[in-house]
């Protein structure tokens, strides 16, 4: 853990080395990011499948290519290399899934502008985040407020985590987006 600034001043929310002008804040929310282990599992069984296909494959196109020579050429090496890729590829995929699974929720600290742009903050303190909020909205409707807090930062992987409600959509198809609560 590692902790940032989180200030107001000039009519600017800087959250470690980034700015947002508080006039492009629409929504200032707090929410916690839930892991997505079940996709890490259903990725992994996907990777070692087709891992494991790919080199059962490739196992069987050598040994044909050996039984056509006559057993003159010899596919041991190539095996070994096949075999040993393939396992360093699901180790791999093995590690990965498991840095999900073992991932905390996360409690989180969002402010969205009215561009694409969302800044967030991390922190093993839940109580001090919902605090924050009310000061930045008060930034927000106050142009001569200035605050400054220092906020413990865990370093999250965002891929690694739901942002927001699921939204079921009918109709249509190719739906992509994020809900909010």
């Amino acid at each position: 853990m590692h902790s940032i600034d989180l200030r107001v001043g000039k009519r600017l929310l800087w959250v470690g080395g980034a700015a947002y002008p508080l006039q492009n804040i629409t929504r200032v929310y707090t929410f916690t990011m839930q892991p997505r282990r079940k996709e890490a599992a259903f990725r992994f069984f996907r990777r070692t499948a087709v891992t494991l296909a790919v080199a059962l494959g490739l196992t069987i196109t050598a040994e044909l290519v050996r039984m056509a020579d006559r057993g003159e050429s010899s596919t041991t090496g190539l095996l070994t290399v096949i075999w040993l890729v393939a396992g360093a590829v699901v180790v791999s995929s093995a590690v990965s899934m498991f840095s999900v699974l073992g991932a905390p929720p996360q409690y989180v600290l969002a402010m969205e502008t009215s561009g694409p742009s969302i800044a967030m903050v991390t922190s093993a303190d839940a109580r001090q985040l919902d605090r924050l909020v009310e000061p930045i909205v008060q930034a927000i409707e106050n142009p001569e407020a200035e605050f400054q807090v220092k906020v413990e930062q865990l370093v999250v992987n965002p891929n690694n985590y739901y942002f927001g409600d699921n939204v079921n959509m009918y109709g249509g198809s190719g739906n992509v987006g994020v809900g909010h609560s």
